[in-house]
Parts: structure tokens; sequence; C-alpha cells
């Protein structure tokens, strides 16, 4: 690790401890040449994760696209941001488990809707009317008609 003073590539670590949010090591260190503390961040590389969209394109894997589709499927919804949050987290590490490189839209897609299910049933409708591209409105109530049975079945009070 160069140090950020003198640019001499040997120091020592003082003090080594997980940052709040346990996604890095934070160290503290000083250069053996010049004596001066720094801090340094050690992460986790992640392998990258490539999305095959439906007309076969490919692009990296972004979690603010799943965290924006949250957010138009729920908007007038009483859904706490924080909750919308941790389905992105939810997901995304569900995807890292899978150990894939790559992931189609359309399983990201389903992620999504099994998450929507449970959270706000207005939400999920939205969401799969603009993910499963209904040709006609009849799809569109089948699809309405299925989200009623499964929380009838269920037992959930459906917000339909």
């Amino acid at each position: 690790m160069k140090c950020p003073y003198c640019g001499d590539a040997d120091s020592k670590v003082i003090d080594s401890r997980p940052t709040e949010e346990g996604d890095s090591i934070r160290r503290r260190r000083e250069c053996l040449q010049c004596e001066k503390r720094f801090t340094t961040f050690e992460k986790i590389d992640d392998i990258p994760i490539t999305v095959v969209k439906r007309n076969n394109e490919r692009e990296p894997f972004n979690p603010s696209k799943i965290q924006a589709g949250l957010l138009r499927a729920t908007i007038k919804r009483e859904v706490p941001r924080n909750v919308l949050e941790r389905v992105v987290t939810d997901i995304e590490n569900e995807i890292r488990n899978q150990f894939k490189q790559e992931i189609t839209s359309d399983e990201i897609g389903e992620m999504v809707l099994r998450h929507l299910q449970d959270i706000d049933t207005v939400a999920y409708v939205r969401f799969a009317s603009v993910y499963k591209d209904f040709k006609d409105v009849h799809e569109f109530v089948q699809e309405i008609e299925t989200v009623q049975n499964n929380h009838s079945a269920s037992g959930r009070a459906g917000a339909l």
C-alpha cells in the first residue's frame, strides 16, 4: 500500500475493524518511511453480473434499475422506502448467491414480482402490467384474478 504522503510502499497496520455496513474492512496504517498515518478500506471485488435482456442485448447488472421499477410501482402506495431498499438488497444477494455471471431480465422480473406480491398487491399488478407485457385486457384481468385467489388462499387481506 503506497503512502499518500511520501509514496513509499511499506506501511504497517495499526488497527483493523469492519465498517458499520460490514461490507469492508477499515485499516489504519502507518508509513514506515515518513511515519504518517492514513486509512485504507479493503473490500471484496464482486464478480460482475451481466443481465441478458429480452432482445439478447447484454448490460451490467444495475440494482438501481430494480429500485426505480419498485418506486414506479409503489407511487401513491404506503410502502416505506426502506422496505423497497431491502427488496433490492435481497434480490441482489439472491442473484449473487446463485454464482451466475449472467441472469435474464425475466428472472429478475420474477424475483421482483415474488417480493411485491407479499408487500402490496396493487404495486404487484402495476409492475406485472409492464413486466408481463399483457397483449389484451383479458390477460390483465386473469392476472388480477390470480393475485386475488392467491391472497384469498393464503388468508392475506388483498389490497385490490
